[in-house]
């Protein structure tokens, strides 16, 4: 007689040929289907594949994902639009700060400046209160507007003899030539804030520029600023005393 309790292992798992003669005859109920694991699917990213997607990636990422993504003609396409654009901004972008020149460095910083840029120098001299001040506000608008090219001498460095009493002065230079002249503070008005001097600058011309705004834009800034300043300076209870003359 053969022995029907022997173990044997099928594709369902451990049983024993009596356990399945019962289940025939129906004593026994059923064995548990044989878990079968889900088909595996790859990880779809969820998030679709637009500007704003690409947007978010660094330049090293999309150059990982150029060779696995099915629209590699679109990724490519799109890198060189920001590379393009990336370049531009970097071209127009080009300054951002008060550069010290001296006397030998004029001609070539100033006068053979590109025609497109516009040049505000600032003649001083350390030690004296008003050229610090003057300073101030040079310093920030040349943050402010980084396509215009501020630069900083020694008066005497640019102009042997130049008198103290004239200091600060400003001179703004577009093409190689010379568009303004500003001798003294009080060209400022009684109080120097870059408002005020930004203000000054754009009376006639469009001396300023940030490098993303026109000329009417810039302008139309300045004036917004210039009155917001007044506006919270007379509130403050401060001198509302701001004219140029």
């Amino acid at each position: 007689m053969g022995d029907y309790h022997f173990v044997y292992k099928d594709l369902e798992g451990a049983s024993t040929q009596w356990d399945d003669i019962q289940r025939k005859l129906g004593n026994l109920p059923p064995k548990a289907p044989a878990f079968k694991p889900p088909p595996f699917t790859p990880a779809s990213d969820d998030q679709p594949k637009d500007k704003t997607w690409i947007d978010s990636k660094t330049s090293e990422e999309l150059e990982d994902l150029e060779d696995n993504l099915d629209d590699d003609r679109f990724l490519q396409e799109y890198r060189k639009k920001r590379l393009a654009e990336m370049q531009e901004a970097a071209k127009v972008l080009r300054f951002g700060s008060v550069i010290p020149i001296s006397g030998s460095d004029f001609v070539r910083e100033v006068s053979q400046a590109p025609s497109d840029v516009w040049v505000v120098v600032i003649l001083y001299k350390e030690g004296i209160p008003e050229c610090g001040l003057l300073m101030q506000s040079i310093e920030e608008l040349a943050l402010r507007y980084p396509s215009t090219k501020f630069v900083k001498i020694i008066s005497t460095d640019c102009i042997p003899n130049y008198p103290d009493r004239n200091l600060p002065t400003l001179l703004v230079y577009n093409n190689g030539a010379v568009k303004g002249n500003y001798v003294g503070l009080h060209s400022f008005g009684r109080r120097c804030t870059p408002e005020g001097v930004a203000l000054v600058l754009c009376q006639s011309d469009p001396v300023l520029n940030d490098g993303h705004n026109g000329n009417e834009a810039i302008i139309e800034g300045v004036r917004k600023r210039f009155i917001e300043k007044v506006v919270a300076d007379h509130e403050e209870g401060g001198d509302d005393d701001y004219s140029s003359d």
